[in-house]
Order: C-alpha cells, then sequence, then structure tokens
C-alpha cells in the first residue's frame, strides 16, 4: 500500500510539473489574452485520459495498478477537468441525460460561486 501511494505521488509530481511545462510553453506560444495553457492542459488532460483509460479497459496493455497511477496520479495532478468530462461521457453513454446536464451546471455554476465566495472570504481575511 505505501509502494502504491508512493508512486501515485511520484506521479502527481510529475503531472504538477508537466501542467506547468505545457502550460508555460502554450502561453509563450499564443499569449495570455485567453486562457490557453489551461485549455490545453485540460484537453490534452482529456485525451490522455481517456486512451489510459482503454489501454487499460478492454485491451489490458496497462496493468490495473499502473492506471490507478497514471489516472490519480498524473492526471490528478494534470487536470481534473478530464475526470469531471470523463466522467460526464459516462452519463451521457449511459443516456443519463438529465444527470449529465446536472452535473455539467451543477459542477460549473456552484464551481463559480465558490471560486466568488473564496474571493470575497480572502478579502476579509
Amino acid at each position: 500500500m505505501l509502494e502504491k501511494l508512493g508512486l501515485i505521488a511520484l506521479a502527481g509530481a510529475a503531472g504538477t510539473l508537466a501542467r506547468y511545462w505545457l502550460s508555460g510553453l502554450v502561453y509563450d506560444i499564443l499569449g495570455r489574452d485567453f486562457p490557453w495553457g489551461t485549455a490545453a492542459a485540460n484537453i490534452l488532460g482529456c485525451f490522455l485520459f481517456g486512451l489510459v483509460w482503454e489501454a487499460g479497459a478492454d485491451r489490458m496493455l496497462l496493468r490495473t495498478e499502473a492506471r490507478t497511477v497514471l489516472l490519480t496520479g498524473f492526471m490528478g495532478a494534470f487536470t481534473t477537468f478530464s475526470t469531471f468530462i470523463f466522467e460526464s461521457g459516462g452519463l451521457l453513454e449511459d443516456h443519463r441525460y438529465l444527470a449529465l446536464f446536472a452535473n455539467l451546471g451543477f459542477q460549473t455554476l456552484l464551481g463559480f460561486a465558490a471560486l466568488f465566495a473564496g474571493l470575497a472570504l480572502g478579502r476579509l481575511v
């Protein structure tokens, strides 16, 4: 168990550094007038999440433990947006449209509300 946690932590560190590097590179190329760096990390993260999931699911190219380390560690630090989209995609595939739109709306709207609540509280502190 400790070995697995260590691997997840190392993969998380790698994901953090990869996000930092990718975002910086994209901002250097495209500028900062739009959150291009974050968008690049989120979109690439969604692609990589799908790739890793499928490589481990049906094809068994990745062992369950490796998939857990990559998805929880690396992808968890690289972007949580990929998990959000993956779970929303599962709702879509299951034809749970009400749950899909509730999830999209709930997390997006409450995320904005939480951001501004945190900003307001931070200004008071």
